[in-house]
């Protein structure tokens, strides 16, 4: 619970916040920009790419793929809900933010992080269903099913992340103006309320340990079965090959989850020992890093993906 500061040095219902990037830095966090401004650019070319290859190329329209499309979406969301106003504040120093637009990137941050990893969960069962029962994926994964399933993680993304800025609104009243962080975070907003915040630290430690676990749980379950499958095939060439259809999205995990758990370990156990910019830096990381990686690692590792970016890049180098 937050006390209850002297009147003459409270807020009212503000009309815009102040993002002063990493505390502390001052005008050398204009260096970062040479660090997440390469990031953001791999996300936007990396991810438009894997987007427009598997739109135009009808032979990848199978739902392994177009869960891949589903993830890209996703991560050119999540980067440009942060990267522009991050580089923004870290080349031009703190900017202000008007209370509404801080609200809305709020959600947009927490619903598509919640999106992200749900679409990691669909993933792995699809990897699951595809090593352990080949001659039923076709009939038990489909496009439409696939569709679905994409429908019902924004749905659930929307429904769970909705009380994060419907929280901070129902507060007339905020100890400052200025929020010590790049974006809109939650529980940075948070810091500034006069009154009762119980119920959003606890509405935002329960929604990121059940999120993260079930689907944890539930990647971790998928690879179970996959590694059990695997393991009772009879010759190692067999084994290498159907660990190999998985070894993209394993890497995609790991770079989805260590970030985060790196991020979420720092800010909730270190917060008295961990300095307020590296809890700022490592959020920013953890948002931006998968985006640039995903790509990357999906057009080096999957052959029809690389293929046809190949195919596309030599077609268009032969005409000019």
């Amino acid at each position: 619970m937050a006390e209850a500061p002297q009147p003459n040095s409270t807020f009212s219902h503000p009309p815009f916040f102040i993002l002063t990037g990493l505390p502390g830095l001052g005008v050398a966090q204009a260096w970062l920009t040479l660090v997440f401004g390469p990031m953001y650019l791999l996300s936007l070319m990396g991810n438009g790419a894997l987007l427009v290859v598997v739109h135009t190329d009808s032979t990848l329209h199978q739902p392994m793929f177009l869960l891949l499309a589903v993830l890209a979406a996703t991560d050119l969301g999540l980067a440009t809900s942060v990267a522009p106003g991050l580089l923004a504040v870290l080349w031009l120093g703190p900017r202000p933010v008007p209370y509404a637009v801080c609200l809305v990137q709020m959600f947009f941050v927490h619903a598509l992080t919640a999106v992200e990893s749900g679409v990691l969960l669909a993933m792995a069962c699809d990897r699951a269903v595809a090593v352990g029962r080949p001659l039923h994926y076709p009939v038990l994964v489909t496009k439409a099913r696939v569709g679905y399933a994409a429908l019902a993680l924004v749905l659930k993304a929307v429904a769970i992340v909705v009380p994060f800025p419907l929280l901070v609104a129902r507060f007339e009243h905020f100890r400052a103006k200025t929020i010590g962080h790049t974006y809109c975070a939650h529980m940075a907003v948070v810091e500034l309320v006069v009154g009762n915040t119980r119920a959003n630290n606890l509405y935002g430690l329960v929604l990121s340990l059940a999120v993260s676990s079930v689907d944890m749980l539930g990647i971790t379950g998928s690879y179970g079965l996959i590694a059990h499958t695997v393991l009772r095939l009879p010759t190692w060439e067999a084994r290498a090959k159907a660990f190999g259809t998985c070894s993209s999205h394993v890497c995609v995990i790991l770079a989805f989850y260590v970030p985060g758990l790196f991020s979420y370990l720092t800010h909730r156990f270190g917060r008295h020992t961990v300095p307020k910019p590296v809890h700022v830096l490592l959020s920013n990381v953890y948002l931006l890093l998968p985006p640039a990686l995903n790509p990357l690692i999906y057009g080096a590792r999957t052959r029809q993906i690389r293929g046809r970016l190949l195919e596309t890049f030599t077609l268009r180098k032969s005409q000019f």
